[in-house]
């Protein structure tokens, strides 16, 4: 078994290239052209990498880590993955038969940086790998948890066309996109384009940022991430990105990523002074139109949260959860588990102590 850290993703062998093309198959959050963006914009050049890598016979498994100190109290050190909220997936990159004993050769390197803490997340709790790494990280010592994350909202298409799906929609959202649309057609001022590369790339990329900062939501803190997810979207032949214009303004713009017969509905924003057109809504459903009807995708994923909205569009429901571990060869590691699972237990016993209470008395008969 061949076991290396790497601190760059660049020069690397071609083994774990393959492995990182063959996990993009599964999730376009596991490939190489995500992990170099979210680095580039986020992390910076001084990003503190690890990449956990093993090398088996017939299998090859690397994790995309970072090195950092943690905010918590006494501030202990931290193994975590390579992600943050923009991350709506995140997992080991893997090719061949994934198994025990190159996870277990994977993490042992998590142990030679002698952090106290690690953690990953948000993981897919039904892969394969989710219960390899968490028993990878027990046989190396570590004292685990794990813990919810979010819902994740997703529709299986099922060989239907957009026309099939869109009949399935819950009446009212169905009734608002044809009143709203109606009215859009008979005001004659909009318009809703689709792209996925080209000349207009740049104009789309400055509309969205435009429409973005016009929004309800937090401005973005890392202004370079979203310019070049964009750009590297249209470079893997991934992107479809949506905007709305009214009276050439725009008004509602949206980002999906299309891969391996998968649509992910990346990002959504609408300028708030268009709100009651429902623009935003109405370019949902032409994205769903394009990517099913053009793309033959098989399934759309709305990725993070569960907005109730998100239940009208989709048909299932699933989760991601997070793995946290403690390092109890060291003492920062051993007070910040001896923390998290007395407070875990003491949680335990109160609710346990709750239900008792609430259970009704047992009634007294005299003999």
């Amino acid at each position: 078994m061949d076991i290396r850290c790497f601190n760059t993703l660049k020069f690397l062998p071609d083994v774990l290239v393959n492995a990182f093309s063959a996990a993009g198959q599964q999730s376009v959050f596991y490939s190489l052209p995500w992990f170099r963006n979210y680095l580039a914009a986020v992390e910076g050049p001084s990003a503190n990498l690890r990449l956990l890598t093993a090398s088996g016979r017939d299998a090859q498994a690397a994790l995309v880590m970072l090195r950092k100190q943690s905010e918590l109290p006494l501030k202990p050190s931290m193994l975590i993955g390579a992600q943050n909220y923009y991350s709506c997936l995140f997992g080991p990159a893997y090719s061949g038969q994934p198994n025990q004993a190159l996870f277990d050769a994977m993490l042992s390197l998590a142990g030679q940086e002698q952090v106290d803490l690690l953690d990953l997340h948000p993981l897919d709790r039904e892969s394969p790998c989710y219960t390899l790494l968490k028993n990878a990280l027990e046989n190396n010592g570590w004292w685990v948890d794990e813990y919810f994350c979010f819902g994740n909202w997703y529709l299986e298409l099922n060989g239907r066309r957009y026309s099939e799906y869109y009949e399935s929609l819950p009446s009212k959202l169905k009734n608002t996109l044809k009143r709203k649309k109606k009215a859009l057609d008979q005001a004659g001022n909009a318009r809703f384009e689709i792209i996925e590369n080209g000349p207009d790339l740049d104009r789309i990329i400055a509309d969205y940022i435009r429409i973005y900062n016009a929004s309800w939501k937090v401005p973005e803190p890392y202004q370079e991430f979203m310019p070049g997810l964009f750009k590297t979207c249209a470079e893997q032949g991934w992107l479809r990105a949506g905007v709305a214009y009214v009276d050439d303004e725009p008004a509602a713009a949206q980002l999906w990523i299309v891969h391996d017969k998968q649509a992910l509905i990346y990002k959504l924003a609408y300028d708030e002074r268009f709100s009651k057109l429902s623009v935003g809504s109405i370019l949902t459903a032409m994205i769903m139109e394009y990517v099913i009807d053009r793309d033959h995708v098989e399934m759309i994923d709305y990725l993070t949260g569960d907005e109730p909205y998100k239940q009208d569009w989709m048909s299932h429901r699933r989760e991601r959860w997070g793995i946290i571990a403690y390092n109890p060869r060291s003492l920062k590691g051993l007070i910040h588990a001896a923390a998290h699972f007395g407070a875990k237990r003491w949680k335990h016993m109160r609710q346990t102590g709750k239900n008792a209470d609430n259970q009704p008395a047992t009634q007294q008969h005299d003999p």
